[in-house]
């Protein structure tokens, strides 16, 4: 039965990529992808009651080859200095983008470092505590200020990054345009972090409540997550997954070897693969895995859980290419969250500080 709704919504699909494309194959490079104005879809209920993801307005000022007259190669700069790093770095590019957007919009506030003024910025919110890429971010805006002083936000660099070291990551395979225009934000707060950003064990429910309160339907929900086919995890993220758990699904053989590979010598602290199969590729292994039951946390399990997400799952199963471009859509999508504007935003000289303490 699940396979037949998966070929079902692959059709489905299909006819509205054809609709939506007017290339040769799938991405962004022939097209418009600036996104149409999100709908926000009342959350589902939930017997549990979860503290309330921060609600996002439409996207406004976005557009495709934004600093072409402002700074001439200024995407190309971004694309060098992601092409440098390892794929462990360009992971942490793709999950910096999710967790920068996801808490106050897409306004690089998961950039800012501590000060005197404020101790506690989105960075040293516990799921923040992991992320990467940070100096592939200062190396780039260093580059661009040398160039164009005071012209492309950190925003954006961090939205080019993402769709940058996706790009890599697919073997080119993922290749579409980002919209730019972002401001950079001047508010971080650590304690926003937990309240937007999905966690490690959310069901489908809680998951549709936190991407619909971004603007993000179910959809762009299930092609997101393909990100978990890089990258890797602390075993502390997925303890309800192993043995002696009733509860989990896993495979038992995975479970055996996450057994051990987190019980030693650091335990909990201890880093896997989420992928275990193509642990370096951004590709659709992820929902083979999901699938199969070899995958690490209990919300990527929950994907398998759903009768609105079983369907998206095997479809991007079945269909990498198709995968690939609503990967690239729902980047897309997801980069236009809140973004800021000069009214309440600036270009930051340096990506950590806001620009007062060094203004002349």
């Amino acid at each position: 039965m699940a396979a037949k709704l998966a070929v079902l919504t692959v059709l489905a699909l299909l006819g509205s990529v054809s609709c939506q494309a007017g290339y040769g194959g799938y991405g962004y490079g022939g097209g418009n992808p600036t996104p149409p104005t999100p709908t926000y879809p009342p959350a589902p209920s939930s017997p549990t009651t979860y503290p309330s993801p921060t609600p996002s307005p439409p996207a406004a000022g976005l557009r495709v080859g934004y600093y072409d007259d402002k700074c001439p190669g200024a995407e190309g700069i971004v694309r060098e200095a992601v092409r440098g790093a390892d794929a462990g770095i360009k992971a942490g590019l793709v999950r910096l983008f999710f967790h920068d957007c996801f808490v106050r919009g897409c306004d690089a506030s998961v950039l800012l470092q501590p000060t005197d003024a404020n101790p506690q910025p989105e960075m040293l919110g516990i799921p923040n505590l992991s992320l990467r890429g940070f100096e592939v971010i200062d190396a780039a805006k260093a580059t661009l200020e040398a160039a164009c002083p005071g012209v492309v936000s950190c925003a954006d660099i961090v939205a080019f990054a993402g769709r940058d070291a996706s790009y890599f990551l697919s073997g080119y395979a993922i290749n579409f345009t980002m919209p730019a225009g972002r401001y950079d934000g001047n508010v971080s707060l650590a304690n926003e972090t937990l309240p937007n950003l999905p966690p490690p064990f959310a069901d489908v429910p809680r998951l549709k409540a936190m991407f619909a309160a971004k603007g993000l339907d179910t959809v762009d929900m299930v092609a997101l997550s393909g990100a978990h086919s890089i990258g890797r995890s602390h075993c502390s993220s997925f303890p309800d997954r192993l043995p002696p758990s009733n509860t989990s699904d896993m495979d038992p053989t995975l479970a055996a070897k996450l057994q051990a590979d987190c019980a030693s010598p650091t335990g909990a602290d201890n880093t896997v693969v989420q992928d275990y199969k193509t642990p370096d590729q951004l590709d659709s292994q992820y929902y083979m895995n999901v699938i199969n039951h070899k995958v690490l946390f209990a919300s990527d399990a929950a994907l398998l859980k759903s009768n609105e997400t079983i369907p998206l799952v095997y479809a991007a199963a079945l269909s990498p290419r198709l995968w690939q471009y609503k990967f690239g859509e729902a980047m897309v999508k997801m980069g236009g969250v809140e973004v800021k504007t000069a009214a309440n935003g600036e270009i930051r000289k340096m990506c950590g500080f806001i620009n007062k303490p060094y203004s002349g």
